[in-house]
């Protein structure tokens, strides 16, 4: 597998830098279905079915098992939507530095579909059978909370025991635990009139906003691991009217489930009444994903993928993340779930987000071993 392996790396940098440059915000559902549609043709050159799932709004999600396959033990799951607006490529397409790579979305996640691509490629390279025991899904809206892939995501996940997420790693480490949270939206309603003429005639829906953001905020403890934080906000129509409308959009980062239930029902409270009268307040949106807790199944999974490690010739820890991923749904549903098993890069959602070339062959045979292994054993 690692001859197979070293012998395709520039075909795997060339597919990684097709990818690449090629838009697929979240958004761009064309070209989001264009990313989809080079991984298809991929893996149907290797006898793996396609199940296409149509999104109007969103890229369509895809689920991929090889026509041998029979009720699969592995989930495999990987997005191919990135957080980039439409045009980044043309602007910072694909280059090649030494031992780094650069482009939109190379490290979350486009390296990765070519992981999981050649890894299955060596699988079936060297006749081990655990290709035909692997479903993947290639979902288009994790960057977003995953909110159209996530009934598809549990539903093909209840039949599996194992669940590997190709989330990048930053550390080279794995990852076994995550924050959970979700995303509201706070909309405000107040009455205009002009600031010098009629002031009083007005009520400031950014003013009661203000109130708002200052409540909300303070729900946040760090200590135990609670973030609540309005990262955007909008309102007003000019400086010398007051603002007739106002909106927020809040985020919120827990590490239990008892923690989601406390701070949406705390959510919903402030935003239940006005603090300046004559407001309207219209609050949307729910906890999106739980937090991802490591049970005795997943801790057993990390022990066999840190093994595999070991025999490769290096170590592997495990860590804590605050971001969110598809991995906190398997690992709620009770899977065994190890997720940040893509290749090694940093500056992700940023103009300098890399990819560490030599990692990109490590993690490919590793996701390769962890397969042949979890499927004999």
């Amino acid at each position: 597998m690692k001859n197979y392996i070293e012998e395709h790396s520039n075909a795997m940098l060339n597919l990684i830098e097709e990818l690449v440059n090629i838009d697929s915000g979240t958004y761009d559902k064309d070209g989001v279905d264009k990313v989809g549609n080079v991984l298809i043709e991929e893996y149907m050159k290797l006898d793996f079915h396609i199940d296409r799932y149509s999104e109007k709004m969103y890229g369509d999600n895809l689920v991929i098992r090889h026509k041998d396959a029979v009720e699969p033990e592995i989930l495999i799951i990987a997005h191919l939507d990135t957080v980039f607006s439409k045009g980044t490529a043309i602007k910072r397409p694909f280059r090649q530095e030494n031992n780094y790579a650069y482009g939109p979305g190379i490290i979350d996640m486009k390296s990765s579909h070519v992981c999981t691509l050649f890894a299955l490629k060596a699988l079936i390279a060297c006749n081990s059978k655990g290709y035909k025991n692997i479903e993947l899904i290639l979902n288009t809206d994790e960057e977003i909370g995953s909110v159209c892939s996530r009934r598809l995501i549990e539903k093909v996940a209840r039949t599996k025991k194992f669940a590997l997420i190709m989330e990048p790693t930053f550390s080279g480490a794995v990852v076994t635990a995550r924050k959970g949270g979700g995303k509201y939206h706070l909309k405000i309603k107040g009455k205009s009139a002009h600031a010098g003429i009629e002031p009083d005639q007005g009520i400031s829906a950014i003013e009661e906003l203000g109130h708002k953001i200052l409540k909300l905020h303070r729900l946040t403890n760090y200590s135990k691991g609670i973030s609540v934080n309005v990262g955007l906000v909008s309102g007003g129509t000019s400086i010398n009217t007051i603002a007739p409308y106002a909106e927020a959009s809040i985020d919120v980062r827990v590490e239990t489930m008892e923690q989601a239930t406390f701070i949406e029902d705390e959510i919903k409270r402030i935003c239940s009444k006005s603090d300046v009268p004559g407001t309207h307040l219209e609050l949307s949106g729910t906890i999106t994903r739980p937090p991802m807790i490591p049970n005795s199944a997943s801790k057993s999974l990390f022990s066999l993928v840190q093994q595999v490690a070991k025999e490769l010739g290096f170590d592997l820890s495990a860590e804590k993340r605050g971001g969110k991923s598809d991995g906190n749904l398997t690992a709620a549903m009770g899977i065994a779930t190890v997720d940040g098993l893509g290749p090694v890069g940093g500056k992700a959602h940023t103009e300098d987000e890399y990819l560490y070339i030599p990692s990109l062959m490590e993690r490919t045979l590793l996701l390769a071993k962890i397969i042949d292994r979890l499927s004999r054993e």
